[in-house]
């Protein structure tokens, strides 16, 4: 699977992010410019990592937003320092598609560690598998705005975005 997707004249990249809760996550990623479409579910790598845990697909534009901001952005909206007791469906990971991703993904994670003063628990997963959430659960910010969850959790995070990566 190619780490690239076309669509009418414009070629977007594709990236996975787990971390937190995929309703965060998505909202999260829906938020930013550059951004062409987010999918919620769930993801699968190999080998010890076979099993799901919450993530969504991300299909941007590398001109206007670069991965390394995603990774950033992404690392700052979840827990990405804390190796806690709900990792498994849970899971902060960043899954690519193409060995040339790893090795960028691994580079700017590096990058990423100098500004932070706990270690970045983050892993870099091949992308294995995709399962869509239920309907019903997609757009859940977008759909839920007022709910006490998104009040709670979403809507600080989007506030924080918005303070620190306006541009």
């Amino acid at each position: 699977m190619s780490g690239a997707y076309e669509n009418r004249k414009n070629i977007y990249q594709k990236i996975g992010f787990g971390g937190g809760c995929h309703w965060c996550t998505e909202a999260v990623f829906q938020s930013l410019k550059g951004v062409y479409k987010v999918e919620q579910g769930y993801i699968s790598s190999i080998h010890e990592n076979d099993y799901f845990s919450e993530a969504v697909l991300v299909y941007f534009d590398p001109k206007i937003i670069p991965l390394k901001d995603l990774i950033e952005i992404h690392l700052h909206t979840h827990n990405s320092t804390s190796n806690h007791s709900f990792r498994k469906k849970y899971r902060s990971a960043i899954y690519y598609f193409e060995q040339i991703e790893k090795q960028n993904i691994e580079i700017y994670l590096k990058e990423l560690q100098k500004n932070l003063d706990a270690s970045i628990i983050t892993i870099v997963l091949e992308f294995n598998k995709f399962q869509a959430s239920r309907d019903e659960l997609l757009n859940y910010y977008q759909k839920n705005p007022n709910a006490p969850f998104c009040k709670k959790y979403i809507h600080p995070k989007l506030v924080f975005l918005k303070e620190k990566y306006t541009n």
